[in-house]
């Protein structure tokens, strides 16, 4: 396992510093390709196309770094040259890495085909379904002063790794440490099972999930009584974000907020970047208005650059990643 600790931006003047963040899951290579007319199956469309870093949790860590918060991506790798890239590349914006690396399993590769405000994906998940409930376990102990643990939704929707995404829930639990969960993607969530994705989150602080997921979790509306969860955002795109968070048995506080409006470049991260934006804020203290508030803005950041990683740490003028200037 690859273990190293490095600093990030620092918090705002005046704000109070999260605690570091655990962000367990996915590490991929995107190929990203920007269509400039929807795709014409069976022929040709064009497109520019970036080979950037990628993986829900590592543009999610990516993201919380440029937030000054203190942040560790437990993954796992590939022992090859795109994966020394992408561990480079965090390292760099300031992410602390717990990441295993795989001899003779590639580094995970995500084709990306986004237009508008659309994406779909391809995704050869490659040494992410390596991951082990030993990465989530070492990593606890190489940073004892991780506070909170973010789990990205894509360790539970594959037979290999499942083990390691429910571990880390247990264990993050166990120490004291708050969760939160972001349910991935719609289809891999219908075929794994709603009813079974709901059960082995139960009791996370907070769960994450665009309009679709939810739909497909039966969550669209709000949550149920009992709740699964304790807390539940529903991502909309450029509709806004909904908090739903049960107030009593009968009752529960409802909170929205509009998306800010900007030309959509490339849509690929900006619900990590949405995730990492709310998690800086609520875990600093921030009231659900003002936390939604803070996460929409971070997605619209993300929308206006090509690729899922911060151009510019966030408030500081300090580069992360020159690629896509």
């Amino acid at each position: 396992m690859t273990g190293r600790r490095l600093t990030g931006g620092g918090p705002a003047p005046g704000r109070p510093r999260p605690g570091r963040v655990l962000v367990v899951g996915d590490l991929v290579t995107d190929v990203v390709a920007v269509l400039t007319a929807p795709l014409a199956a069976g022929s040709d469309t064009a497109g520019g196309i970036r080979f950037t870093g990628g993986g829900q949790a590592a543009n999610t860590a990516a993201w919380l770094a440029a937030h000054g918060v203190p942040v560790t991506l437990v993954a796992a790798a590939g022992d090859d040259d795109l994966g020394d890239i992408r561990l480079a590349e965090l390292a760099a914006a300031g992410v602390d890495l717990a990441v295993r690396r795989c001899p003779d399993t590639a580094t995970g590769t995500v084709i990306v085909l986004a237009h508008g405000e659309q994406r779909s994906m391809v995704a050869d998940r490659g040494a992410n379904l390596s991951l082990r409930a030993g990465d989530v376990d070492d990593a606890v102990a190489l940073f004892p002063d991780a506070t909170h643990l973010h789990l990205s939704g894509y360790p539970l929707l594959h037979p290999r790794s499942r083990q390691a995404g429910r571990h880390a829930l247990v264990a993050a639990r166990s120490r004291g440490m708050s969760t939160s969960v972001d349910a991935a993607s719609a289809a891999p969530l219908l075929a794994a099972g709603p009813a079974r994705f709901l059960d082995w989150v139960r009791g996370t602080d907070l769960l994450l999930a665009n309009l679709d997921e939810a739909t497909a979790l039966g969550l669209a509306d709000g949550l149920p009584t009992p709740a699964p969860v304790r807390r539940l955002v529903v991502k909309r795109g450029s509709g806004g974000a909904v908090w739903h968070e049960p107030a009593t048995v009968v009752s529960a506080a409802v909170v929205s907020a509009a998306a800010p409006t900007v030309p959509v470049v490339d849509p690929t991260g900006a619900g990590d970047a949405f995730a990492a934006g709310l998690l800086a804020a609520w875990l600093a203290g921030d009231d659900p208005v003002t936390a939604l508030a803070a996460a929409g803005r971070a997605g619209a950041t993300a929308v206006g650059v090509v690729g899922a990683r911060p151009v510019r740490r966030v408030g500081s003028g300090l580069d992360v990643d020159d690629a896509d200037r």
